[in-house]
């Protein structure tokens, strides 16, 4: 098994999140898109979506973390780590995200962009630093 570490930075908590066979990514934020941005054909007018942190709360005041009320809709969410550049590798849905009504695409990248979360039904409750993704290296 690929070292992770070689390529995964700003880790929460490195036991938990290598516990399986690639490396959890956690929560850091999450976005609505307030006003839509541009794509043309030739890059000239492209721009990007307005966006807007999503409001986030504690459950009880002596919480350290605080947690997002996710209606049915789309989202834009941040990670906490990121990746050295140095290895591309595949972002995907953890279970516990798609077994609760969650998805976000499967990527293969060098950098962690935002990236969509679809959220459907009754909505979710996402804690902050959630693990919703796993990465497992393509190539080095």
């Amino acid at each position: 098994m690929p070292d992770y570490s070689d390529y995964v930075t700003d880790i929460v908590h490195e036991p938990t999140q290598t516990e399986g066979t690639g490396v959890d990514l956690t929560v850091a934020e999450v976005y609505e898109v307030a006003a839509p941005g541009r794509i043309d054909f030739g890059g000239g007018e492209l721009e990007p979506a307005e966006t807007v942190p999503h409001k986030s709360e504690k459950r009880d005041p002596d919480d350290d973390y605080e947690w997002w009320s996710l209606g049915a809709g789309q989202y834009l969410t941040e990670y906490n780590e990121s990746l050295t550049g140095e290895a591309t590798v595949t972002v995907q849905p953890r279970t516990e995200l798609l077994e609760r009504g969650a998805t976000h695409p499967t990527l293969h990248v060098e950098a962690l962009p935002r990236l969509p979360l679809t959220v459907g039904g009754a909505g979710l409750k996402l804690k902050e630093n959630a693990r919703v993704s796993t990465i497992v290296a393509t190539e080095t």
